[in-house]
């Protein structure tokens, strides 16, 4: 008998992720900025699974919600009379549940690479490390949600400054020859020094260079908070960074996983748990 289809969605501060798992296997995803209206944006998310899934409605009984807008979802989609229920056609009802971003990223993590140990998720506003028993359940965990320090707003913050794409910004800085050190993680004194930097003639690859390393700097105060154990997951959008990456898998003494589609491990993860 088949199991009826389960949809995960990861609202973040950023963009938001959905997955639609049928039978176990991830039938159709989907990626949408969360803009300033992330409740018109859930609902463009749900149209499109209806538009591009066959009887989507038919099968979907249940929606698992993560992220910082999770609470946001299950208070504006719970009721079929409310606005937005139309999405799915032929469904009576569906069940939303809500669980946290931690339990969302080691569900995903660990079934993307069962026996992983550590997650790293770098986001837009916040960034996560997860421990792992060997049998995937969370043991502790340390979280940065109260400062763009080591987050990919961080990132964005000084690309801009530097007037370069957020998209080729870790390209760019993996042309740097000198090491240079970003002293300030504060997003305002370091948009400041990156300009000090700049006036005194320092080469922008390098800056950019600094601007990873004080990110990576941040990451291992909170791994060794933690403990690392291998092997180790990164996740979240900053793991489509090769600069990131490369730092990472340079600083780590074991196995980096990442994922084809690192920032939708939260949304696969929560559509996982849907399936207990």
């Amino acid at each position: 008998m088949n199991e009826d289809k389960i949809l995960g969605i990861d609202i973040g501060s950023r963009s938001i992720k959905a997955c639609v798992l049928n039978d176990g296997k991830v039938e159709f995803g989907i990626k949408v900025p969360s803009t300033f209206d992330p409740v018109s944006q859930c609902r463009r998310v749900l149209e499109e699974i209806g538009a591009n899934i066959d009887n989507a409605g038919e099968g979907i009984k249940k929606i698992v919600a993560t992220g910082y807008g999770r609470d946001i979802f299950e208070k504006n989609f719970k009721s079929n009379k409310q606005e937005g229920r139309e999405e799915f056609r032929g469904n009576e009802g569906w069940e939303i549940l809500t669980i946290t971003e931690i339990q969302a990223f080691a569900l995903g993590s660990f079934h993307l690479f069962p026996g992983v140990r550590t997650v790293l998720d770098i986001g837009g506003q916040d960034t996560k490390v997860i421990s792992l028993n060997g049998k995937g359940r969370v043991s502790r965990f340390e979280m940065n949600d109260r400062c763009a320090a080591g987050t990919g707003k961080f990132l964005e913050f000084m690309a801009n400054t530097m007037q370069i794409s957020i998209e080729s910004f870790g390209d760019y800085a993996l042309k740097s020859r000198n090491e240079i050190k970003i002293s300030s993680m504060c997003a305002v004194f370091a948009e400041s020094e990156i300009i000090s930097l700049i006036a005194q003639g320092y080469s922008p690859e390098d800056i950019a260079m600094g601007v990873h390393r004080s990110i990576l700097e941040r990451i291992r105060g909170m791994l060794g908070k933690v403990g690392v154990s291998y092997p180790l997951m990164f996740a979240g959008g900053v793991a489509h960074n090769p600069c990131m990456v490369h730092l990472l898998r340079e600083e780590m003494n074991g196995e980096v996983f990442i994922s084809p589609q690192p920032d939708m491990v939260g949304a696969l993860g929560t559509a996982l748990y849907g399936r207990k």
